[in-house]
């Protein structure tokens, strides 16, 4: 199993029987845990913040945090705060930050340990930016 570090939070909403991981990438202060954390306010999981270990098996990329960030979230203005994890996800979809995203933009990909992964930028600070990650997921 090879195991690529990436830069990103990763969360999982438990839909259609299976746990559905969702890893969202950018630059320091784009808002990866902002949108992480109101994800997790509508039922998702945490499973790595700020840093993921990715690898590939059974034609799927997984994730999980590394050890030392386990279950915590950075939190700005707050601080570190503590959360039950979800050890491990299968990563279904990768949202990228982007500060202008297109109105209509076309579905890419992301190619993490090797498994091609659906991709879509957005603005991870935008008020709509949960129900449009879900509504990215239901279409997966």
């Amino acid at each position: 199993m090879s195991d690529q570090p990436v830069h990103a939070d990763v969360v999982a909403l438990r839909t259609r029987g299976t746990w559905r991981g969702v890893l969202i990438t950018g630059a320091s202060g784009s808002g990866k845990s902002d949108l992480a954390l109101r994800l997790m306010a509508q039922g998702w999981r945490l499973v790595a913040d700020d840093y993921a270990h990715v690898w590939a098996s059974g034609g799927c990329a997984w994730a999980t945090a590394p050890d030392r960030i386990a279950g915590l979230v950075e939190v700005r203005s707050v601080g570190i705060i503590s959360t039950l994890p979800l050890k491990l996800a299968p990563v279904r979809l990768v949202i990228r930050a982007e500060a202008n995203p297109e109105r209509l933009p076309a579905w890419g990909s992301t190619l993490l340990a090797g498994i091609e992964t659906p991709s879509l930028g957005m603005d991870l600070k935008a008020a709509s930016a949960v129900e449009k990650v879900a509504m990215a997921m239901a279409r997966l």
